[in-house]
């Protein structure tokens, strides 16, 4: 059976591309115009994603990917935003949107990411093969994409967890922006804040205290360093 998208944004001509691109690449798609509306039909029946428009009638894209993100299911979101809105594009990624593009965009770049968040939705690993990464009460599997701390499920995005499974592969290892964007988002150029912003969330889902990060430490010039915990 054929994946389903759903697709919200209020502008006639870029959803209509998006659709057709959708489609022609075999997925099942919806759509919708504005924010109340995406909320009632991801309600109604949940989609595999959500392709999310920041600008729309109603609800704005930011606060449909708020509410989304409360929902236990976490359906993964791909955001759409104006260029040079950076503002939004980290507010929505602060949010928990797990990818996003700024318009205007390639629709064929869309399907690429669509199906690169749908793949990591679906279980494949970060690693070639899985594994239970542990250390000091948080463990990840990344086979099933579970993560624990404590023995508490944590809320990750894809994103997140896939950028957790990442710095605990590889410990005590200074990791660049540029090589986390690349490796982790697949992305050989892009805005590094992105991972900045997820970095910023991590640490407030698995640190005591995220002012004064023990686990994922700033290498200042470099990027991030994973500091196993000394037990």
């Amino acid at each position: 059976m054929a994946q389903r998208v759903l697709v919200v944004d209020d502008d006639r001509t870029v959803s209509d591309v998006v659709c057709r691109y959708l489609e022609h690449a075999g997925y099942q798609v919806d759509h919708v115009g504005d924010g109340a509306a995406a909320l009632a039909a991801v309600a109604a029946a949940p989609p595999q994603l959500v392709v999310l428009d920041v600008m729309l009638p109603v609800l704005d894209g930011l606060e449909v990917c708020r509410r989304l993100r409360q929902r236990p299911d976490g359906v993964p979101i791909v955001m759409l935003t104006a260029r040079g809105d950076e503002a939004d594009r980290i507010l929505g990624l602060q949010l928990g949107a797990d990818d996003y593009l700024s318009k205007p965009f390639s629709p064929r770049e869309l399907v690429l990411r669509v199906r690169s968040v749908l793949r990591r939705a679906g279980g494949e690993p970060v690693a070639a093969t899985a594994q239970m990464l542990t250390d000091g009460g948080l463990t990840v599997l990344t086979g099933p994409r579970v993560a624990r701390l404590h023995g508490r499920d944590l809320a990750l995005t894809l994103r997140e967890f896939d950028l957790l499974a990442h710095l605990m592969g590889h410990p005590a290892r200074a990791l660049s922006r540029a090589e986390l964007l690349e490796r982790v988002w697949g992305w050989r150029f892009g805005d590094q804040s992105t991972v900045t912003v997820h970095v910023r969330r991590l640490r407030e889902k698995i640190e005591d205290d995220p002012a004064n990060p023990r686990r994922i430490v700033t290498v200042w010039g470099v990027g991030y360093r994973y500091e196993p915990a000394d037990d």
